[in-house]
Parts: structure tokens; sequence; C-alpha cells
């Protein structure tokens, strides 16, 4: 079984790789985020006519620096959220074998 899941996960890793050169290769891409897009949605929809409301405070002096901040950010919470998920799964664990104990001392007694 153990065998059958590393062939699997394998396969799969391989499959997206071939699939991610064969795409990278024969097409043209162009790489935006959502932002872009929905502020050509938004004028559209508006005529032209909306004035966002926010400026930002601070415009990194390259897309590089943004991409940096971005994975900064990522990481971050990452490691927040892997954080307290790890506490609570320590806090269930202590709780089911403070329960066993409990179980094993009254089997003994």
């Amino acid at each position: 079984m153990k065998i059958n899941l590393e062939l699997l996960t394998l396969g799969v890793i391989v499959l997206f790789i071939a699939a991610f050169a064969y795409v990278s290769s024969t097409q043209n891409h162009e790489w935006g985020g959502a932002d872009g897009q929905a502020e050509d949605v938004i004028s559209h929809l508006t005529g032209g006519t909306y004035i966002p409301w926010f400026q930002s405070f601070y415009t990194p002096p390259s897309g590089e620096i943004e991409s940096l901040l971005f994975a900064l950010q990522a990481a971050i919470g990452s490691l927040i959220i892997g954080y307290f998920l790890g506490y609570y799964r320590a806090l269930a664990k202590v709780k089911a074998d403070k329960s066993a104990q409990e179980q094993e001392g009254k089997s003994d007694a």
C-alpha cells in the first residue's frame, strides 16, 4: 500500500511537470494579478467615472520587491497558522494521553 501511494504521488508530480513544461513552451503567457482585472471591470461598469477612495501609502520600487513582500507576507501567515495547528494538535494529544492514563488507572484499581 505504501509503495502504491508513493508511486501515485510520483506519477502526479511527473504529470504536473510535463504539463507545465508543455504549456510554458507552446504558448506566450502574461501573468497578471486580479487587482488589474477588477479595476478594468469597475471602470467598464461605471463608464470610467469611478475614483478610488484609498491610495496606497507605499509603492514598492519594483515588481521584484513587491513579489518579495508578498512572499514574506505569505510565509509569516503560514508560520502563524502552522504554529496554532501544532499547538492545538499537541494540546489534543496531551488530553488524549491524560485520558488514557486515567482509564488505565481505573482498570488497575
